[in-house]
């Protein structure tokens, strides 16, 4: 009992204004530090915005790659104010910054062994940027994943599929990479007509088609050409006709020559291939 006389006696004497006004100063410091740092961070992207636009136009490198770098300096940044922000909050507490290295420290090495997988996908991703092997918004093939890069990261890689998945790939799992946006596209359409059609006729009409769409549209770069016949079937010929395009638009163009060649084979009364009939087995 006299304990407890004693404790609500320590807490009547406690003084309760001096505490106030240290934990409303504190926390004034508190809120002061955070503007400070939200302050400093959109000064900091705005400037980096502004000078890799400057690089850009200087250097003449694309948009994706500079949009690139920018994210990833942004990151980097990022993570710097973080840091600083955290250490100057616990300073205010009275926590020293310099323990708070220490054990930083300590705990770095603790987990180094099992921090490789971050510390390879941070190495592969720097080396990805520095080959120049992706930009964002190219064309990728990564493993099981093809679509259009969104974004490079430090840890990760960002796909949007043709379906509209956002795929997260981990930097370090990127061993084979085809990039679709180096250069002119391949467009490739297969016709199979039937047999019993005049070869040579449907060859010149097929061209004629290839010939009106070349002047018609300034996104094909090189043909388009009838390559010739690509293979022999029962009743079957197919012919191969291929084309250069701009890039990302080999899709489309393969589309426009199907639909043109349907209609004036039509209209030229050449037949097309049979279609086969396939039973299944009872």
């Amino acid at each position: 009992m006299d304990e407890f006389n004693t404790y609500g006696k320590d807490l009547i004497n406690l003084d309760w204004e001096g505490l106030l006004i240290k934990a409303g100063v504190t926390f004034l410091k508190i809120v002061v530090i955070i503007l400070i740092y939200i302050m400093i961070k959109k000064l900091a992207s705005a400037f980096i915005t502004r000078l890799f636009l400057s690089f850009q136009e200087k250097n003449s490198i694309s948009k994706g790659r500079a949009f690139t770098l920018e994210s990833l300096t942004k990151n980097l940044v990022s993570y710097l104010l973080i840091f600083v922000l955290v250490v100057t909050i616990l300073q205010t507490f009275g926590i020293q910054a310099t323990a708070i290295l220490a054990g930083a420290g300590i705990v770095g090495l603790a987990v180094g062994f099992g921090a490789q997988g971050l510390v390879s996908d941070v190495v592969t991703g720097f080396f990805l940027l520095l080959e120049k092997q992706l930009d964002v918004g190219d064309n990728v093939i990564v493993g099981n994943y093809s679509g259009t890069v969104e974004q490079v990261g430090l840890r990760t890689t960002q796909i949007r599929s043709g379906d509209g998945t956002l795929n997260y790939i981990p930097n370090r799992e990127i061993t084979t990479l085809s990039n679709q946006s180096r250069g002119d596209m391949q467009a490739l359409v297969d016709v199979m007509i039937s047999t019993e059609n005049d070869i040579p006729q449907t060859l010149n009409v097929l061209q004629k088609v290839c010939d009106s769409i070349k002047k018609q549209n300034p996104l094909i770069t090189d043909g388009p050409n009838v390559a010739g016949i690509q293979t022999l079937g029962t009743g079957t010929i197919t012919i191969r006709i291929i084309a250069k395009t701009v890039n990302n638009e080999q899709v489309g163009i393969e589309r426009l020559l199907r639909k043109e060649i349907k209609e004036e084979l039509d209209r030229t009364n050449i037949k097309f291939a049979p279609s086969q009939l396939i039973l299944a087995p009872k």
